[in-house]
């Protein structure tokens, strides 16, 4: 898995500002990832849509290759799980167990990219305010 321990806090919610970054190690390779399709017929309908949905999520631009087979991979076990469960098979265990991991790799939640320190913000929006308690720490404070 990513992390362990609590979901950290957004940046924008942290307090203690002084921590320095931890340093990044990168590389530069030319060219762009080719996203593949969902071009396995056989997936199930939910499978395919979670896939798809992939390719609009903020995360896909750090995605390399083996990131995309990973969740053509994953989008396979899901389908045959979600098979299993429209043919009134209960779902292994040890398969959803296997699943969710390699979801989490993936970042597919908020919570894993926070422990990465990824955050994703759509369009002009921020994170949420709390303007109600602003207005009131305003109004004590003067």
């Amino acid at each position: 898995m990513a992390g362990r321990g609590p979901v950290p806090k957004r940046d924008a919610e942290r307090r203690r500002r002084n921590k320095p970054a931890t340093p990044t190690d990168s590389v530069k390779v030319p060219g762009r990832v080719r996203v593949p399709a969902a071009d396995n017929k056989d997936w199930h309908p939910k499978a395919r849509r979670w896939y798809q949905s992939l390719r609009k999520s903020g995360q896909a631009q750090f995605y390399e290759p083996s990131d995309w087979e990973t969740a053509r991979w994953v989008a396979q076990l899901k389908s045959t799980v979600y098979n299993d469960i429209d043919n009134g098979v209960r779902p292994s265990a040890e398969m959803v167990k296997a699943i969710t991991p390699l979801m989490t790799s993936l970042l597919t939640t908020e919570g894993e990219r926070r422990r990465v320190r990824l955050e994703i913000e759509r369009g002009e929006a921020g994170p949420a305010e709390v303007t109600a308690m602003d207005a009131y720490r305003r109004a004590r404070t003067g």
